[in-house]
């Protein structure tokens, strides 16, 4: 897993170095958001099509077991 591609990424060219979902504008905090909002993940996914559910996924993976203050990069 040492080489793998972060589902999540910052660029200070896109977004001013929001966490996005690689190769899409969607901001990672929009996904948290939906859930914080009772969203289905299905409603998340219809609303942002460029986001697949395994990135949902994956992504949800990384700060799973994160402390709520620990940046993801």
């Amino acid at each position: 897993m040492g080489d793998a591609v972060p589902i999540v990424d910052r660029d200070p060219v896109i977004l001013g170095g929001t966490p996005c979902f690689r190769g899409t504008l969607v901001p990672f905090q929009k996904l948290l958001d939906s859930i914080q909002a009772g969203e289905t993940m299905e409603k998340f996914l219809e609303n942002f099509p460029a986001i697949s559910h395994e990135m949902a996924i994956e992504a949800l993976e990384l700060v799973a077991d994160r402390p709520v203050a620990e940046p993801l990069s």
